[in-house]
């Protein structure tokens, strides 16, 4: 999978896409990140990106031509399909998710934009990015951080990414709720005690004790998790639990 990432700060991946479980990726080429500066494409002598927004207001805005050559210059370079999805990193966009991250997964390729300032030409918006996503109802002093964010977590399901291909299944938000409570050794550690039942060899029992705890955990800290969950996602035996908890609150 290849993700191409425009920006005006390609420094910033450096340190984040050179360790752990991306580098492995891009070493045993699963995935390939390409970096690419939108300065390339500012063709005055100061290489400006930005300019005065109309109408006035504060702040600086990224000017288009740099970003719509820097793309079509990736497409083409790269040979990218028609269909690749072009991604404005921007805090008006759809709040990412793990169902969103499951899709884009699916691509080949996928192009970040990183805005930065104040924001970028609104002509980006209507005529470049087929999609915008924002990671949270925050601003960042750009896109770049939300661009490393939808890196890491899409390049986890592409195959052989992750260790075990059972780990991502069992995520926190994966099967619709917040992952069971995870304990390793020692046992006892200062007089706290891992659950017996982990200790049991059970695996039946033991897969039944997480599947509660995960929605114990998850009716305490996300009860909107289980509201959006449909019907087929909860058996009876799920439904039953989650009605003597809500008793044991009440």
């Amino acid at each position: 999978m290849r993700f191409q990432v425009l920006t005006l700060f390609p420094g910033m991946f450096e340190g984040p896409m050179s360790e752990s479980i991306i580098a492995r990726a891009q070493s045993q080429g699963l995935i390939e990140v390409s970096l690419h500066d939108i300065r390339d494409h500012a063709h005055d002598k100061h290489r400006q990106v930005d300019d005065y927004g109309f109408g006035g207001g504060p702040g600086m805005v990224m000017k288009p031509a740099p970003i719509f050559e820097a793309v079509e210059h990736v497409k083409s370079a790269s040979s990218l399909p028609d269909a690749t999805p072009v991604i404005l990193l921007s805090p008006q966009g759809d709040r990412l998710d793990q169902s969103s991250v499951e899709r884009l997964a699916t691509f080949q390729d996928l192009v970040l934009i990183c805005g930065r300032y104040e924001g970028v030409d609104e002509r980006v918006h209507q005529h470049l990015a087929t999609e915008e996503i924002s990671i949270g109802d925050y601003v960042l002093g750009g896109g770049e951080l939300a661009a490393m964010v939808v890196i890491d977590a899409v390049a986890r399901l592409v195959p052989g990414v992750v260790g075990s291909t059972e780990s991502p299944a069992n995520d926190s938000f994966t099967t619709g709720l917040l992952q069971h409570p995870l304990y390793t050794r020692p046992a006892e550690f200062r007089n706290w005690e891992v659950p017996e039942m982990l200790l049991s060899g059970n695996h039946a029992e033991i897969d039944r004790w997480r599947r509660h705890e995960a929605l114990r955990r998850t009716l305490a800290h996300r009860p909107d998790l289980l509201e959006r969950l449909s019907d087929d996602l909860l058996t009876e035996e799920d439904r039953r639990y989650l009605d003597e908890l809500s008793r044991e609150h009440k």
